[in-house]
C-alpha cells in the first residue's frame, strides 16, 4: 500500500512540476501585453511575435497551459473595457490590437504553433465575437503572406474586414487612433516606462529564446499524412512542383528505427530523375536520428521549378527505412 501511494505520489510531483514550468515559461517567453488605450478609450494589445520562440515554448509547455494564458488575457481585456465603460461612462466594449510581426521567420510557421494559434483565434471568435475593433499589422516581411494563409480561415469575415496591413507609414497611421502620449516611444508615441524605455516593458513582454532547461519533451507528437520505404542502398525522391516565387515548403518526418539521409534540392531539368549531384542544394544533405527525434523543416522557394526532397539510405548496407512524413506547399495570402 505504502509503495502504490508513493508511486502516486511522484507522478503527482512530477506533472505538477511539469504545470509550473510550462506556467512560468508562459509567463516570461509568449511576447505582448495591454498598454496604454486608443482615442476612444478602448484598450491596446500589442504582440511582438519577431522573437518569439515556438518551438522552445513548445517543448516547454503544454497547448492548454498556451489556452489558458490566452483565456486570461482575454478576460484581463474584458475587465480593462469594464474600467474604461465606468470612467468614461460610456460603454467600452472593444479592444485594439497591434501586431509587430518584424522579423516573422520560417521558425514561426511550424505546423504544432499555427495549429494551437488557430485553435485560440477561434476560441477568441467563439466567445468574444464582438471583442475585436481593429486590428495593425505593421513591420510585415515578404513571408507575412505565407503566414496570414495559413491563419485567416479561423477568422470570420466580419473579423477579416478589421486587419489593416499597414506600410511604410505606419506609424503615421497608428497616431490616427492613438494618442502620440498613449502610444510606446518604440513605435513613434512618447509612451516610456518610469525609467525612460520606449518599449514599455512594464505592460508589454518582449522576449527572446526558450532555455532549454526550461524543456519538459524532446519533441512534439504529430500524426502524419504518408509512409515510404527506402530500400537498403537506395534513395527515394518526392517532387513537389512550386509554380510561383514565394511559397514555403514544409516538412515534417519521422523513421521506424535508425537514421536517415535527408537534403532538399531544386531540379535543373523537368520531367526526368537527376542524382543528387546533378541537382542544385536547396537544403544540403545530411544524416538524421529522425528514429529518436522527429525532424522538421521549411524553406522559402525563391524561385519557381520542380524541388525535390531526398531520402537517402545508400550508405546502409542490409536495413532498409521505414519513413513518416508530412510535406505542404504554403502559399501567400492573394
Amino acid at each position: 500500500g505504502s509503495q502504490v501511494i508513493e508511486k502516486y505520489l511522484s507522478v503527482g510531483i512530477k506533472y505538477l512540476s511539469v504545470g509550473v514550468v510550462g506556467s512560468q515559461v508562459i509567463e516570461k517567453y509568449l511576447s505582448g501585453g495591454m498598454c496604454g488605450h486608443d482615442r476612444e478609450g478602448s484598450p491596446i494589445w500589442y504582440d511582438v511575435i519577431g522573437p518569439v520562440d515556438p518551438k522552445g515554448l513548445f517543448l516547454s509547455a503544454s497547448k492548454q497551459d498556451f489556452i489558458k494564458s490566452k483565456i486570461r488575457d482575454c478576460e484581463r481585456l474584458q475587465q480593462e473595457c469594464d474600467l474604461q465603460s465606468q470612467k468614461l461612462n460610456r460603454i467600452v466594449e472593444s479592444i485594439t490590437m497591434i501586431y509587430d510581426v518584424e522579423g516573422l521567420g520560417l521558425k514561426h510557421l511550424w505546423r504544432p504553433a499555427i495549429e494551437t494559434y488557430g485553435e485560440i483565434l477561434q476560441m477568441f471568435e467563439d466567445n468574444y465575437p464582438e471583442g475585436l475593433k481593429r486590428l495593425f499589422v505593421i513591420k510585415a516581411p515578404k513571408l507575412f503572406p505565407v503566414a496570414y494563409n495559413l491563419v485567416k480561415h479561423f477568422l470570420s469575415e466580419n473579423t477579416r474586414l478589421k486587419i489593416h496591413i499597414l506600410g511604410a507609414n505606419w506609424q503615421e497611421e497608428l497616431l490616427k487612433y492613438i494618442d502620440v502620449e498613449e502610444l510606446p516611444g518604440i513605435y513613434g508615441g512618447k509612451r516610456t516606462d518610469p525609467d525612460g524605455d520606449p518599449r514599455c516593458r512594464t505592460w508589454i513582454n518582449h522576449v527572446g529564446p526558450v532555455p532549454r532547461r526550461y524543456y519538459v519533451r524532446d519533441h512534439v507528437k504529430v500524426q502524419y499524412e504518408q509512409s515510404l520505404v527506402v530500400s537498403r542502398r537506395s534513395t527515394r525522391q518526392l517532387d513537389y512542383e512550386i509554380l510561383a516565387p514565394g511559397c514555403v515548403l514544409r516538412w515534417q518526418f519521422c523513421s521506424d528505427s535508425a537514421d536517415i539521409g535527408f537534403g532538399v534540392f531544386l531540379k535543373s531539368r523537368r520531367g526526368e530523375r537527376q542524382k543528387a549531384a546533378e541537382m542544385l542544394d536547396v537544403v544540403a544533405s545530411q544524416r538524421y536520428n529522425a528514429h529518436l527525434v522527429p525532424e522538421d523543416g521549411s524553406v522559402t522557394c525563391e524561385r519557381p521549378g520542380v524541388y525535390v526532397l531526398r531520402f537517402d539510405n545508400t550508405y546502409s548496407l542490409l536495413q532498409p527505412k521505414t519513413i513518416h512524413l508530412t510535406v505542404e506547399v504554403l502559399l501567400p495570402d492573394q
